[in-house]
């Protein structure tokens, strides 16, 4: 029998990202909704956002992030098993799937890839996907990109949704690992159905076509209900980080980055309260880039993988929490 130091695992083996290059400056959001730029910042904790142009499409933007994961990975695209997209903002509507187009553009023929939607908890969804293929022998590498383009779906005279979203996509390959004490420690998603109603695009899908009606009615733009939305997520992220730490013997002390989705700055800051995070263990790009939904988490990643903060053996707590309603977390032991 195997020692559990010999038992396979997965780890992390190259990261990237990608945001469209038209950069979204608080001025231009504060002028069109009749507010001030501090208080954007004061209320979200973002200066800036990136908002596709009209050529981006998601599977554009998830190629760069995937292309720049496997040059880390030192990988080629062909030698990839799988690929996971997470998006909640296709390029095609029901199929074929974004998945399929990157694809295409990655030049990779066999390889099975699929669409999945977790609203902002994709990435991590994907992660605990991948996981699973490589541990249980169905897969020996994975590619999971999340891709978002939320920008065409805002309406933008509404404030509580324009001032937070931005595009970009990050991405992550994963492969087989020796040594189940490196890497992926363990992942744990939860989904709650009874807070569907809190982050929703109403119209565009079989129970609501899109119509000339829904259009005049901006129903097919995001709504949010951010109060409540605010208490759920503490309410369940939360505890689950804690009982996910207690699971594997350990306690927010053993761990050197935190990392969550980037939401909006008040959510951080209540979680990091909350956990008794130490302020230099929390790591953020929201500033910069906004709530970019599913990419935000891998994006993240990516920024502090290439900024040097990441060091082999380091523990990394991710969290997250979307519309669905959708959270989990996950531990991993960097292995560089």
């Amino acid at each position: 029998m195997k020692k559990p130091s010999e038992m396979p695992g997965t780890t992390i083996i190259g990261t990237g990202s990608c945001l469209p290059s038209r950069v979204v400056l608080n001025k231009e959001i504060a002028t069109r909704l009749g507010l001030e730029e501090v208080y954007i910042y004061r209320v979200s904790g973002i200066r800036a956002r990136h908002w596709a142009s009209e050529a981006d499409e998601c599977s554009v933007l998830g190629e760069q992030a995937a292309r720049q994961a496997l040059e880390q990975a030192g990988l080629h695209a062909g030698e990839i098993d799988t690929i996971l997209c997470s998006t909640t903002s296709p390029e095609m509507g029901a199929f074929p799937s974004t998945a399929s187009l990157l694809q295409r553009r990655l030049g990779v023929r066999g390889a099975s890839a699929f669409d999945f939607s977790a609203s902002c908890s994709g990435f991590l969804y994907g992660l605990s996907m991948a996981d699973s293929l490589i541990r249980s022998g169905q897969s020996e590498r994975c590619l999971v990109v999340a891709a978002e383009i939320k920008s065409r779906y805002l309406d933008s005279s509404d404030r509580a949704t324009s001032m937070l979203f931005g595009d970009g996509a990050g991405a992550a390959v994963l492969s087989k690992s020796q040594d189940s004490h490196i890497g992926i420690l363990r992942i744990r998603v939860f989904a709650d159905g009874r807070h569907a109603h809190l982050v929703r695009i109403p119209a565009g899908g079989s129970r609501e076509p899109m119509s000339a009606d829904t259009i005049k009615e901006k129903r097919h733009t995001l709504r949010l209900e951010g109060a409540s939305l605010f208490r759920v997520a503490i309410k369940q992220l939360a505890p689950a980080l804690q009982e996910l730490l207690a699971m594997n013997h350990l306690t927010i002390d053993d761990v050197d980055h935190v990392m969550f989705h980037q939401a909006n700055s008040r959510i951080l800051a209540k979680l990091a309260s909350r956990l008794n995070i130490p302020t230099h263990c929390l790591f953020s790009v929201i500033e910069q880039t906004g709530n970019t939904s599913s990419a935000s988490l891998p994006i993240t990643l990516d920024v502090a993988n290439r900024q040097g903060r990441l060091k082999p053996g380091q523990l990394i707590l991710l969290g997250t929490i979307g519309g669905g309603l959708t959270w989990g977390g996950a531990l991993i032991r960097w292995s560089g």
